[in-house]
């Protein structure tokens, strides 16, 4: 936990569970060489604060725009992937020509950032981020913000359309979901964090459910501990041996080897 609150990125995912028939939250904070796992009742800022990383960390931390996660004063960075998700079915279901403009854009930037060895001139950046923002205007033509009937009373926000909601978020969080052109360090998607819970996921699948809270929290720290030791170039054999002969491998009483190299 506090090599996590130290570390320069995190990602951080969550997912439903059930347990002992009842819908609970399997909540995940992770990145290239440490993964911490931990059940929780609830999925916002209570599940956060117990977790005990995410309020004290003041790093870099990737999401899908969950917004508790906003609640805490660190860096934010969006996952792009589910940008391209949502675009593509702006486009195809919605007819969105800026979407699949959109789509094609965060692909192009993305391949460029490759190119340049994870981080673009400010020259480059600062051409994108022009194109970036002339799609977003040709968005707020071809997909306006609802108008209020004339009369009707003024109570709430207007409902919006999912493109409608999509192209707000792009346009209010530019620097969250561009910093990955900015920055080596920094991820295009959150898929560092979704590997890390698809094992969970997989549980589920198999065994329908946590019979026990108690057995949820066994399954979080022992699969925490494998996900860790194999970043850390430890077979899970060789983890369980260690465990079960009662020795911590090398890492654990070392410095953790995190290198800012992202997956993507």
């Amino acid at each position: 936990i506090q090599k996590l609150i130290e570390a320069e990125v995190n990602h951080a995912d969550e997912t439903s569970i059930n347990i002992d028939g009842a819908r609970h939250w399997l909540h995940c904070v992770s990145n290239s060489c440490l993964t911490y796992l931990y059940p929780h009742n609830l999925r916002g800022t209570g599940a956060m604060e117990s977790g005990g990383v995410i309020p004290l960390f003041k790093g870099i931390l990737c999401h899908d725009h969950w917004k508790p996660y906003y609640s805490y004063s660190c860096t934010h960075t969006l996952c792009n992937a589910h940008h391209l998700r949502e675009l593509e079915r702006a486009s195809e279901q919605d007819n969105q020509k800026w979407a699949r403009k959109m789509q094609h854009l965060l692909l192009k930037i993305n391949t460029a950032v490759d190119q340049a060895g994870g981080k673009l001139s400010p020259e480059e950046s600062k051409k994108f981020r022009k194109n970036y923002r002339k799609i977003i205007n040709e968005g707020e033509i071809e997909c306006p913000a609802p108008i209020r009937p004339e009369g009707e009373k003024k109570r709430g926000r207007l409902k919006r359309s999912k493109p409608r909601n999509l192209l707000e978020r792009l346009k209010n969080f530019e620097e969250d979901v561009l910093r990955f052109m900015d920055s080596e360090v920094v991820p295009f998607t959150n898929n560092q964090g979704e590997r890390d819970l698809r094992m969970a996921k997989v549980h589920q699948k198999i065994a329908g459910c946590f019979r026990s809270p108690e057995g949820s929290n066994f399954f979080c720290r022992i699969r925490s501990y494998i996900s860790t030791c194999r970043k850390q170039g430890i077979s899970a054999n060789e983890a369980l041996m260690l465990l079960f002969l009662g020795k911590y491998p090398d890492f654990v009483m070392a410095d953790v080897n995190c290198s800012t190299n992202h997956p993507d």
